[in-house]
C-alpha cells in the first residue's frame, strides 16, 4: 500500500465534497442535540419529596460546615492571631446553612451554589497542588480534596439535570 504524499492535501469524505461548512457545521449541531433530546428523555424528574443521593450529601455537608463553623467561633478559634469578628463568622455559616437547607428541600438554586462553592474549591487545590504543596502529605490531602470535590460537583450535575431549574412566572 501506498503512503500518502505528504505535499498533497488530504481529500474529504466523499459525502461532505459538496458540503459547504456551514451545512456541516448544522448537520453537527442537528447530532449533538439529537443526542442531547435523547439525554433529556432518559432522565425521570424528581417525584414529589424525593431528593438524589449526592444532594442529601451535599446537604449533609453544608449542614457540617456551618455547624463547624459557629462551634468553632464559640470555641474562641483564632485566625492569625485575632479572633474574628461576628459577622465574619456569621456570613458564611448563614450562608451554607441557607444552602443546606435549599438542598434538603431539592432547591435547584441550592444545588447550583453549591456547586459555585465546588469550582472554587476545586481551583483552589489545584493551585496548592501546583504551588504550595511541599511534602508528600499535603499532595496527598490535595488529591483526595480534588477526588471528593470533583466527585461532588461531577454527580451534582445529572442530579441538577433532574431537578430542573424553576420556570418564571
Amino acid at each position: 500500500m501506498a503512503e500518502p504524499d505528504p505535499g498533497q492535501p488530504r481529500k474529504r469524505k466523499q459525502r461532505d465534497a459538496a458540503a459547504t461548512p456551514r451545512e456541516r457545521m448544522e448537520r453537527g449541531y442537528a447530532k449533538a442535540e439529537e443526542r442531547n433530546q435523547a439525554a433529556r428523555e432518559a432522565l425521570e424528574p424528581l417525584a414529589a419529596g424525593e431528593r438524589p443521593l449526592v444532594v442529601t450529601l451535599g446537604a449533609l455537608v453544608a449542614t457540617a460546615i456551618a455547624l463547624s463553623i459557629v462551634a468553632g467561633y464559640l470555641a474562641g478559634t483564632e485566625v492569625n492571631g485575632e479572633r474574628p469578628k461576628l459577622v465574619q463568622a456569621l456570613a458564611p455559616a448563614l450562608l451554607m446553612g441557607l444552602m443546606a437547607w435549599g438542598m434538603w428541600r431539592a432547591r435547584y438554586w441550592a444545588v447550583l451554589g453549591f456547586q459555585l462553592i465546588l469550582v472554587f474549591l476545586i481551583f483552589s487545590a489545584v493551585y496548592g497542588l501546583a504551588l504550595q504543596a511541599a511534602t508528600v502529605t499535603q499532595v496527598a490531602a490535595t488529591l483526595a480534596l480534588l477526588a471528593v470535590s470533583g466527585a461532588f460537583f461531577f454527580f451534582m450535575v445529572k442530579a441538577m439535570a433532574r431537578i430542573q431549574m424553576p420556570t418564571r412566572q
